[in-house]
């Protein structure tokens, strides 16, 4: 007898599953229990210092987050506790309605989040919600005074929780995720200093200010990815169908609103440096060892604006070169063979 198709899908699957490389989607309740009765995050503030995202968790984010481009979208991810790290092993949207600059969940939002996480459990997917991801098209990964009290709340409620933050236009330019995980402290808290500006990142004159008085509020924690044997699988598919398209793009016509921006606000960061030296207000908190801050984070602005302008203007080049070279190859040899 034949077998059902059914059974064979079934049977195809069961053989891209590798027991010991997919280990980090098992899921033990009991033991989730266990470390959510003793909560060792209530005794350390930095307690979690890592998160891992599943591939698929990662794309269905990163996908979200470019389809609501101008607007602000929201989401939750599911997964589990280990250690001091959050795995991640998969992610949903709300439905909810983001502006340019904020995003907050509804009563339909909270709704969804219930009958979302039943059905889960139903269907015999049992992690838990761990964490909620929103975007920040074009201001970089960060968390401003609304997302910072959203998240405290999160954390005083709904523990062990995470904020997961990605620039889908940043993305596009960079041609990497550009993506932030963060947890709050405590309202009585306060965070030892920490030195050095290795986290930086290019903020718009508009969001300075909200960026600055709300950054020793929370941590950003380290990310990494991973993939199941059968996400491997699924990414190889999805690539066999759309890798055309992928090589046609081209970031700087995809994201030139984002570049424009970006020249906008560094124009007007130089204007505003220019007047700081004119006025002779170097001294003090903008200069420090003989080096003015203020002058130091426009040239790095230009550089990484630069940068991306330039890997969107060779990638440009190298494609033209390389198709258009197999195509006149392809016209020679079809005249050759007509003479």
């Amino acid at each position: 007898m034949e077998k059902s198709q059914k059974a064979w899908e079934l049977e195809n699957t069961v053989k891209l599953v590798d027991s010991q490389r997919d280990a980090l989607y098992g899921y033990d309740d009991d033991e989730q229990k266990i470390i959510n009765n003793e909560a060792p995050w209530k005794k350390d503030p930095h307690h979690f210092k890592n998160v891992r995202i599943s591939a698929v968790a990662l794309l269905k984010m990163v996908m979200h987050a470019r389809s609501g481009r101008p607007l602000e979208v929201m989401g939750l991810m599911q997964g589990k506790i280990s250690g001091d790290t959050f795995i991640v092993t998969d992610a949903f949207r709300l439905p909810v309605e983001g502006t340019e600059t904020r995003v907050n969940a509804s009563e339909q939002a909270n709704e969804y989040i219930v009958q979302y996480l039943t059905l889960s459990r139903e269907n015999g997917r049992a992690e838990n919600a761990i964490g909620w991801y929103h975007s920040h098209p074009g201001y970089g990964c960060w968390l401003s005074g609304i997302d910072v009290d959203t998240q405290l709340t999160q954390q005083m409620y709904s523990e062990p929780f995470l904020a997961v933050v990605i620039d889908p236009d940043r993305t596009i330019s960079a041609g990497k995720v550009e993506i932030g995980a963060f947890r709050t402290f405590p309202k009585d808290y306060q965070p030892a200093a920490i030195g050095g500006e290795d986290g930086y990142q290019t903020i718009p004159l508009s969001k300075i200010e909200d960026f600055g008085a709300h950054a020793s509020r929370y941590y950003s924690l380290e990310i990494s990815h991973f993939k199941s044997t059968l996400d491997t699988h699924l990414l190889e598919l999805l690539w066999n169908k759309y890798w055309v398209s992928t090589l046609s793009q081209s970031p700087l016509f995809t994201n030139r609103d984002y570049g424009s921006k970006q020249m906008l606000d560094l124009g007007e960061k130089i204007r505003q440096a220019e007047k700081n030296v004119k006025a002779g207000s170097r001294g003090g908190q903008h200069r420090v060892n003989g080096q003015d801050f203020q002058l130091d984070k426009v040239i790095r602005d230009s550089n990484k604006i630069a940068g991306e302008e330039v890997t969107g203007l060779l990638a440009g080049e190298f494609k033209a070169k390389l198709f258009n070279g197999v195509g006149a190859s392809v016209a020679r040899e079809d005249n050759s063979s007509k003479v």
